[in-house]
């Protein structure tokens, strides 16, 4: 189940939202954990009982831990509980990718092949295996306590909101709203309800609408493409890919906005960053801030030297690159990055006008062409045709326009337009809006609901008219 959906968006949601509110507070987390449950098993029944088991063994192995005074049982049980969590990643997610590399290396040396059944990957794992993971190092640094009752804690970790797609949700950062959230007011109801409609307004009018011309283009033959339609192409697979995934997070965030939770914002206007390092503070922020806790900073850091600083930044866009899919296009793209992320530290250090904290607006534009390419590596996930189109965006040696052209219809470049426009001016989208974080009247309500319902049956409308609304994050 998706959250552009009629199944979800007219029946599952409403019913959910009538039965929460019925309640009593205290029974609300036990509806949240049910619909959960029903959530998840509806797009992977065979993988919910893995879900709830590997939860119910880290709830009683974190308590366990945090019990026990001897730091070797306290280690222990720390690594048996993350090695749980990794554990069911790595088979999942990257079983496939070991046999399939193994099996080619086995053909070239002429001894055969192994047999393998493929793995299918469990929707939403790589989230709820780092938000549990932040769970158990938090509790193991003294950062926080465990919970008390089960229940509360497959909760945080399977609430429907943010179990698929994020945003990655720190255990300290929602602890108090679990056991004891506050009154819900009906202002912060309807905020919820407006950042909803729009994360799901980002996702079927502009992400949906530019993403089934991209996969024509990129479906097509890359040696025919001619440099204009290259650019026009990765220029709106970009704009899909934000979209889509900062309108599931805006999704996410008004869903928990109208049960009463406040989950932390996954973007910042990405687009208007004037370096690769400041791309990475306003991109997948709640990634960025799990790999900057749970990895850049037990490797060192930046505490061991200028070089081993960069290897520790490297390494970590290696494992974040592998993280987004178990293919070596994802490998590549987060070296790509990495190599960007340390040349910028190179260069801030020693010549002013590259200081990555206070770079010049001209940079913008730079940056934006490196994350093109670099979001053509992780979109071709076949490296010699990524490696073909790369070329074809610098080839310049056919007519502009002249080949694919014809797969450009005028809704595709309005809503491209429109794209751009929200990607880059902070005024559209802003996630500091202030409708959706302040206390206004009923009255100053009025226009921004209609507004909103407005938004909310054009996009009814529009998923009438497609079945094409798959989330892309949702196989990661």
């Amino acid at each position: 189940m998706i959250f552009s959906s009629h199944i979800f968006l007219l029946y599952f949601l409403p019913l959910f939202l009538v039965v929460y509110f019925l309640v009593p507070s205290k029974g609300r987390n036990l509806v949240l954990l049910l619909a959960s449950i029903v959530f998840y098993a509806w797009g992977a029944p065979d993988f919910i009982l893995i879900l709830l088991a590997s939860t119910v063994a880290n709830c009683y192995l974190v308590k366990a831990m945090h019990r026990t005074d001897r730091p070797a049982a306290k280690r222990l049980l720390c690594a048996s509980a993350i090695l749980i969590s990794l554990g069911l990643l790595a088979y999942f997610k990257y079983a496939n990718f070991f046999v399939d590399n193994a099996n080619a290396l086995l053909s070239a040396l002429g001894l055969g092949t192994m047999t393998w059944t493929k793995v299918l990957l469990p929707i939403g794992i790589s989230f709820f295996t780092f938000q549990s993971i932040t769970y158990v190092v938090d509790t193991y640094r003294g950062v926080n306590t465990p919970m008390q009752r089960l229940t509360d804690y497959v909760v945080y970790i399977i609430m429907f909101p943010q179990l698929i797609a994020g945003p990655i949700v720190r255990y300290t950062d929602i602890a108090d709203q679990i056991t004891a959230r506050r009154r819900l007011r009906w202002d912060e109801c309807l905020q919820g309800f407006y950042r909803f409609v729009i994360g799901l307004s980002k996702k079927v009018l502009i992400a949906d609408v530019i993403g089934r011309t991209v996969d024509v283009a990129l479906g097509g033959d890359l040696a025919a493409m001619d440099t204009g339609t290259a650019w026009v192409t990765i220029t709106a697979y970009t704009m899909q890919l934000y979209f889509d995934f900062s309108g599931y997070s805006d999704m996410a965030i008004g869903l928990g906005r109208i049960m009463g939770f406040r989950f932390p914002e996954n973007f910042d206007n990405p687009y208007n960053s004037a370096s690769i390092t400041e791309f990475w503070r306003r991109w997948h922020i709640t990634l960025g801030a799990f790999m900057r806790n749970y990895l850049y900073i037990p490797l060192g850091g930046n505490r061991h030297g200028t070089a081993r600083t960069y290897f520790n930044l490297w390494v970590v866009f290696l494992l974040s690159g592998l993280w987004h899919g178990a293919s070596w296009n994802f490998v590549l793209w987060g070296a790509y990055h990495g190599f960007f992320l340390v040349v910028e530290r190179i260069l801030s250090r020693h010549i002013p006008l590259f200081d990555t904290k206070r770079r010049h607006p001209l940079f913008v534009l730079p940056t934006f062409i490196i994350l093109l390419v670099g979001w053509a590596i992780f979109r071709i996930e076949d490296l010699p045709s990524c490696w073909l189109f790369i070329q074809r965006l610098f080839a310049f040696d056919k007519p502009i326009f002249n080949s694919q052209c014809s797969i450009f219809n005028s809704q595709f470049y309005v809503t491209l337009v429109v794209a751009l426009l929200f990607a880059f001016c902070k005024l559209f989208f802003n996630s500091q809006f202030s409708i959706l974080n302040s206390h206004y009247s009923p009255k100053a309500h009025i226009p921004v609901w209609l507004v909103a319902c407005l938004l909310f049956f054009f996009c009814l409308g529009a998923l009438t008219a497609t079945d094409f609304s798959p989330f892309i994050y949702f196989r990661f």
